[in-house]
């Protein structure tokens, strides 16, 4: 009996053995070498090969764009200008400068799949003290401007090869994950470079220069820029005119650098009074230079900042965040609603409009705009009378302000016939649009201020041979009585000149030996008369 187990477990064993021998003898069944590569290349084989070529075009083309992108510039000095100089993919070719603010020019220079953009990035001081310190170099001043051209150029192909190549194989390698397809992507990025290259060389067009096409704020303004087939027919006038241009800028920030420091007194307010930039970018390095200089609380501009109102002239406003003061600004004849929109959405930025008043840096301001939009300097039929009515409306606010117990201390208009309309309403009233400073106590004891220009008439200013002064002023008011006490006439001797010239004034009544003055009397009540009891169209 003891036996039977014992046979039982022995057939469980041989039992248990079976399957193990079944699968060694499976396993031992492999296909035969030349079946198992024909099975692999059986699964290997694409249904479609043009969707590989495709993909490998798109992921050479999407690398090469990529390696442009990120590396595939370069930062060039040509003459005494910062420009950098990069390539990018176009249907058409062709090349691109642009001049900021003023907007772009773009040249049919030659016809692939390649543009050249070009961007003048600003105006080396260095350099450009170096043309005023040493006049003879302005002869030369062509040559280098091409050497300079064509080393940038040169330096340009190299780096464009390199991040062409270097982001087509990066990104072969990460799609494709084998160093085979990644070296294939490099090789045809540059072949397809190399093929672009020759194709702009074949195409090229020097004569493309004569006739630019203008974009942004140059294709309202294309006198700014001058005749393109004079200037290469004639470049040795354009090229004097060039570095006088280049000589007016850098000794305008010479002296700006002379003004005289100024010893904060903490029993006033500063308020600094500028207009009329029309466009010059110089003016927000004198703005911030008196700002800093002079402690000043409170920046107040009294208009035509622009000289086109146009959308490409936005991006100068950019500074206004960054001068270190609060901004109050109204409208002139030359700054379009467009423009204010834009300036009504900056921050440290006060817009005044309509009669509305603001209290800013402990002072209260109240202003309005201009009633007229005429950027080409032209003169609309009743433009007089146009100004007279605003001026009213905002007279007629002043006296509501008083009439609540809040009463403005600074009045803002752009044009000065508007401004005289407050008179009796308010100590003080500040204007501009004349390009000259004035100052006045009208008949009712409102005092008229009217600013010259800070931007020395603008962009023209620099093409001429005397070039407009930058005037500014400097308004000190008490910080009790919130009343002006006296004001600093600051005059820039022009732009070709290094002359800065600050003078002081007093009113009257705050000379030695004067009684001070009350309030300014009221006006007596003046009706409408016929011709300017509804805005001129």
């Amino acid at each position: 009996m003891a036996r039977v187990p014992a046979a039982v477990g022995t057939l469980r064993h041989r039992i248990r053995r079976v399957p193990r021998a079944l699968t060694r003898r499976h396993r031992s069944r492999r296909p035969t070498a030349p079946a198992a590569a024909v099975t692999t290349t059986l699964a290997a084989r694409p249904a479609h090969p043009y969707k590989r070529v495709v993909g490998l075009l798109a992921v050479v083309l999407l690398g090469a764009w990529l390696g442009l992108l990120i590396v595939g510039n370069v930062r060039v000095p040509v003459g005494p200008m910062d420009t950098t100089m990069t390539l990018r993919p176009s249907l058409t070719g062709g090349t691109k400068i642009n001049v900021s603010p003023l907007g772009a020019l773009e040249l049919d220079s030659h016809h692939a799949p390649v543009r050249l953009d070009v961007n003048v990035d600003q105006l080396d001081p260095a350099r450009s003290q170096a043309l005023v310190d040493h006049p003879e170099r302005l002869s030369g001043l062509q040559d280098e401007v091409t050497q300079d051209i064509a080393r940038g150029t040169a330096d340009l192909a190299v780096r464009s090869v390199v991040a062409v190549v270097t982001g087509a194989t990066a990104l072969g390698l990460a799609v494709y994950r084998r160093p085979r397809r990644a070296l294939a992507a490099g090789g045809l990025a540059l072949t397809l470079l190399a093929a672009s290259g020759g194709t702009a060389y074949t195409s090229w067009n020097p004569d493309s220069v004569l006739e630019p096409r203008f974009s942004g704020l140059l294709s309202s303004a294309p006198s700014l820029v001058g005749n393109a087939r004079s200037i290469v027919t004639e470049f040795d006038v354009y090229q004097k005119e060039l570095a006088r241009l280049v000589t007016n800028v850098t000794k305008l920030y010479d002296a700006t650098s002379t003004l005289p420091a100024y010893q904060s007194d903490p029993t006033t307010l500063r308020v600094l009074h500028v207009s009329d930039i029309h466009l010059n970018p110089a003016s927000w390095a004198i703005i911030a230079s008196l700002v800093e200089q002079y402690r000043v609380n409170v920046i107040v501009d009294s208009g035509d900042t622009m000289d086109h109102g146009t959308a490409a002239e936005n991006g100068f406003l950019d500074p206004v965040e960054n001068l270190g003061a609060p901004y109050v600004w109204v409208r002139g004849n030359h700054d379009s609603a467009l423009t204010q929109r834009y300036l009504e959405g900056l921050d440290n930025v006060h817009v005044l409009d309509d009669g509305r008043a603001r209290t800013v840096a402990g002072l209260r301001f109240a202003g309005i705009g201009d009633p007229q939009f005429t950027p080409d300097r032209s003169r609309k039929p009743g433009a007089e009378q146009s100004q007279e009515l605003a001026g009213a409306r905002l007279a007629s606010a002043l006296r509501d302000q008083r009439a609540a117990g809040t009463p403005v201390d600074v009045a803002v208009a752009h044009e000065p016939s508007a401004a005289r309309e407050v008179d009796g309403t308010v100590p003080l009233v500040l204007a501009g649009h004349i390009h000259r400073q004035e100052t006045e106590v009208m008949k009712y004891g409102t005092r008229l201020r009217v600013e010259g220009s800070t931007g020395g008439g603008g962009l023209r200013a620099v093409e001429g041979k005397h070039p407009d002064p930058i005037e500014a002023s400097i308004l000190y008011f008490d910080r009790d009585t919130r009343r002006l006490q006296a004001w600093d006439a600051i005059r820039l001797g022009g732009l070709g000149l290094t002359t800065a010239e600050v003078s002081r004034h007093l009113p009257e009544e705050n000379q030695p030996g004067a009684s001070p003055s009350g309030s300014p009397s009221p006006p007596p009540t003046r009706l409408p008369s016929p011709t300017s009891s509804a805005p001129t169209p």
